[in-house]
């Protein structure tokens, strides 16, 4: 028992990455913050502690999918921004809510595209993405402002027996995440393909009759439709179209998933160990803002962070 509780702390013979530690981490923050703050601990503020760790454990997760292939996606924070500025034109719910999905699949498309038929470094693909977006998002949206369908306001404000939506946000996104990544073939196939990067072996996930191109462009629309369903949520929670709403959001994503134990070579990560490090991150936010922390200070610590846990995983090479 004490080796396989030492094995889950360490990530050692495991998959899974090393996930046991940042639960751990979460678990003394959260004792922490109960004896040092009155406010933590109450209902009130572990429901908002939900609500507001919500859109960073759904854009972490799509950001997972890209990592366990080795790429990283710089443009989430972008494509957040850009779907509530889409929700808050002026046009009827069941012609924007399927528009945020259609242009965020185009965009993940685009990305893969980039990557892989054109050979660009997923950093500088993304990074570009993530500029063209943010500029047609000023174009829509200069400055916060619009109303968004009242739909998408009610699925994120309301409540059901006294257990509020957001709740049933992270209940069906993670399901939907598990059987992505753990229940279909397609789940397989991207382990099988990081795998194969991480090791040198970049065809050796093809020499097995698995796609990686198709697999990999998929990956990176998939992320872009996550990125969105975080929007979506952020929309109705700020009831406007935001061009600066998803600012940093990156940052946070691929910290968020590095902190939960995901090797960001590719091949090693979990689902778990993302939303625990996403927790990681809310808790720390929430416990700072609860200290009145000025957010400047909380953005230093987070590329603290990043840069800590990168730093500790292993590698052969310079490099993620």
């Amino acid at each position: 028992m004490h080796r396989s509780l030492f094995n889950i702390l360490s990530g050692r013979n495991t998959r899974q990455g090393l996930w046991g530690l940042p639960l751990l981490v979460a678990l003394l923050i959260s004792l922490w913050l109960t004896v040092e703050t009155t406010q933590f601990a109450t209902a009130e503020n572990l429901f908002n502690l939900v609500a507001q760790a919500m859109p960073l454990i759904i854009a972490a997760i799509g950001q997972l999918v890209v990592v366990l292939i080795g790429g990283l996606d710089l443009s989430v924070g972008s494509v957040i921004s850009f779907t509530t500025a889409v929700l808050a034109l002026d046009q009827p719910a069941i012609v924007l809510i399927p528009a945020v999905f259609l242009l965020a699949a185009l965009i993940g498309l685009i990305n893969g595209l980039a990557i892989t038929r054109f050979n660009v470094h997923p950093i500088i693909a993304t990074l570009s993405t993530q500029y063209i977006v943010l500029g047609i998002t000023r174009i829509l949206r200069p400055v916060s402002g619009g109303t968004v369908p009242e739909i998408v306001i009610a699925a994120v404000s309301g409540n059901f027996l006294g257990i509020p939506y957001p709740v049933f946000w992270g209940i069906v996104v993670i399901l939907a995440a598990w059987k992505l990544l753990y229940g279909s073939r397609y789940g397989l196939h991207l382990f099988a393909i990081g795998g194969g990067i991480a090791s040198g072996a970049e065809s050796a996930a093809r020499n097995f009759g698995v796609s990686d191109r198709r697999n990999i462009i998929l990956a990176y629309m998939v992320c872009s439709c996550f990125a969105a369903v975080s929007g979506v949520f952020l929309a109705g929670r700020i009831v406007s179209g935001d061009p600066n709403v998803g600012l940093l959001f990156e940052l946070d994503t691929v910290t968020a998933v590095a902190l939960g134990g995901t090797q960001l070579s590719g091949g090693i990560g979990s689902l778990h160990g993302t939303v625990i490090g996403a927790l990681v991150m809310a808790l720390l936010a929430n416990g700072m803002n609860l200290a009145n922390v000025s957010p400047f200070v909380q953005t230093a610590i987070k590329g603290g962070i990043l840069l800590a846990v990168v730093g500790l995983q292993s590698r052969k090479k310079m490099g993620l």
